[in-house]
């Protein structure tokens, strides 16, 4: 994808400051970081998402995201990571390339997340829709 921004990052035609890299995957620093040390893991060949990557591309870019994660806690002194990824325009994926973000954790950092407690039956019958959609494709 030549519009790609992500893609003319691989090709080294957009500015990025790389922090690893190996035969599938690349790992750049995010230009809007929420904590210091926020990196960006992507797939070297444009895949729009998560349910676009194979699943060498999908083990390989989470197994960059847990280097990087590690070298956060290591060099930085981060005392936790969220490893994060959005699906689709509706999950709020803003760059259709796939990509992990690494966000290291400080305790003390301001990112908030809320979860909220979902209800019983209603969690007990989306594990029943998951369950009977990954029978089929397995």
């Amino acid at each position: 994808m030549n519009d790609c921004v992500f893609c003319g990052i691989v090709r080294g035609e957009e500015p990025a400051l790389r922090v690893y890299e190996d035969r599938l995957t690349l790992a750049f620093m995010d230009t809007l970081p929420a904590t210091r040390g926020h990196t960006l893991v992507v797939p070297k060949r444009h895949r729009q998402d998560l349910l676009d990557a194979t699943p060498e591309e999908v083990t390989a870019v989470i197994l960059a995201a847990q280097r990087i994660a590690i070298a956060a806690r290591e060099s930085l002194g981060a005392d936790g990571s969220n490893i994060v990824q959005a699906t689709g325009a509706a999950a709020h994926q803003t760059v259709f390339h796939l990509h992990f973000h690494v966000v290291p954790r400080f305790s003390g950092d301001s990112i908030v997340i809320f979860p909220r407690p979902g209800l019983p039956e209603e969690i007990a019958a989306a594990a029943d829709h998951l369950r009977s959609s990954l029978s089929v494709r397995l």
